[in-house]
């Protein structure tokens, strides 16, 4: 136990007086010992301060030079990128109107025209940008629609989703391009996929319903009846529900 001393403090005996030597001398060991050790710090720090310095100066003109490149060259980028996808979506909301030529314009939407960048040339410009994953999913979809079925499972399972495209969107788009290949089994598995990344009054309806029929297809009217019964009681408002009833009864029949 430590002992207290009050100043002009004098030992009683002789066990009292080396008993109070050896804690000053073990008190002056331990300053002694925190002396030497911060005595080679200094030293360590003295002979690598140039390291030190040199890794303090990569790591700051890294921060920098990400802010920078934030700031000055992606985020014009992705504006520019934006920009260009006026063109393009202008084409491909036509053809989504005008069936009469909605080829020519779908065309027009992935190669562009008039010097105008169509979604294939954004997707290669501006690579790593917002638009250009848009411009990816866009692009699966014209393909989707001129019947060039490949291509659209190819430039889809590239996109990445994010809040504008869904994974359900995308998945769903592959489903169908499998289903028009006659590839049933694989579009009930994309719907089923999509059917597992998102569950909203828009997409899940429309993704219920196909895999319903995609599993009718398939004779596997168990797993039909359950997706048709799910519209029926979780979304009876939804437009797959207006005649659900019948594909319920086609789902039931033996």
């Amino acid at each position: 136990m430590a002992t207290y001393k009050k100043r002009g403090y004098k030992p009683r005996n002789k066990e009292e007086e080396k008993a109070l030597a050896e804690q000053g001398s073990t008190t002056a060991e331990v300053f002694s010992a925190l002396d030497e050790s911060a005595s080679k710090s200094e030293q360590w720090v003295a002979r690598n301060q140039n390291y030190i310095l040199g890794v303090i100066g990569v790591i700051a003109v890294a921060v920098l030079g990400y802010l920078g490149y934030s700031q000055f060259v992606q985020q014009p980028r992705n504006a520019s990128a934006a920009n260009e996808m006026l063109y393009p979506n202008r084409y491909f909301n036509e053809a989504l109107q005008n069936t009469a030529e909605k080829d020519s314009l779908f065309l027009l939407a992935l190669n562009g025209a008039e010097g105008k960048y169509g979604y294939l040339d954004i997707i290669e410009e501006y690579s790593g940008t917002p638009s250009a994953n848009i411009a990816t999913y866009a692009a699966g979809m014209a393909y989707k629609e001129l019947q060039q079925y490949d291509k659209a499972i190819e430039y889809l399972e590239q996109v990445k989703p994010d809040e504008e495209i869904t994974a359900a969107l995308a998945l769903g788009g592959i489903g169908d391009a499998f289903l028009q290949l006659g590839q049933t089994g694989d579009a009930l598995g994309y719907y089923e996929k999509a059917l597992a990344e998102d569950d909203n009054t828009l997409t899940t309806p429309r993704f219920l319903y196909k895999a319903g029929i995609a599993a009718l297809e398939l004779e596997q009217k168990d797993k039909a009846l359950k997706y048709f019964q799910r519209i029926k009681d979780d979304y009876p408002d939804a437009e797959e529900a207006r005649t659900i009833d019948a594909f319920i009864g086609m789902a039931q029949t033996q």
